[in-house]
C-alpha cells in the first residue's frame, strides 16, 4: 500500500515545477526592508565614532589618527542600530549577505581628508 503512495508522489513531482529557486541560474529578489551588509560613503563619514559606541557587538573600528573605519563582518549581526545612530547618514544597510567563508572578514574603508571651509568671519573680514 505504501508503495502506491511513494509511486503517486513521485509521479506528480516529475511533472511539476520544482518547488525551490534555481538559486546559481535565478538570483534571488531581496525584499525592500532586508537587513545585509553595512555600506558606506566615505566622502560622507566624520569618523566620529557614533556606529562603533551603538554597535552591541563592536563590529565597528573607527581610527581618527589613521582615518579608517573598518567593519568585522562576521562579527556583525545585522541589527542596524549603526545606520540609525550615525548624525551624517553615510552608512546604509546593502540587501546582500555577507558570503559565509572559513576566515574572518575585516573590510578597512579609507576616509579620505575633507577639505576645511573658511569660517564665515574670516570671509567677511577678507573683503
Amino acid at each position: 500500500m505504501g508503495t502506491f503512495k511513494i509511486g503517486g508522489v513521485v509521479l506528480k513531482s516529475l511533472f511539476n515545477k520544482p518547488a525551490t529557486l534555481m538559486y546559481p541560474v535565478v538570483p534571488r529578489t531581496w525584499q525592500e526592508r532586508t537587513r545585509g551588509s553595512i555600506g558606506i560613503e566615505e566622502a560622507d563619514c566624520i569618523l566620529c565614532g557614533i556606529c562603533s559606541k551603538k554597535c552591541p557587538t563592536h563590529a565597528i573600528t573607527v581610527v581618527r589618527d589613521q582615518r579608517t573605519w573598518a567593519v568585522e563582518r562576521m562579527q556583525c549581526i545585522q541589527c542596524g542600530s549603526c545606520v540609525e545612530s550615525c548624525p551624517k547618514k553615510c552608512l546604509c544597510m546593502h540587501p546582500e549577505y555577507t558570503a559565509p567563508g572559513t576566515e574572518k572578514i575585516t573590510d578597512v574603508v579609507h576616509v579620505p581628508e575633507q577639505p576645511k571651509q573658511p569660517k564665515p568671519e574670516a570671509a567677511a573680514a577678507a573683503e
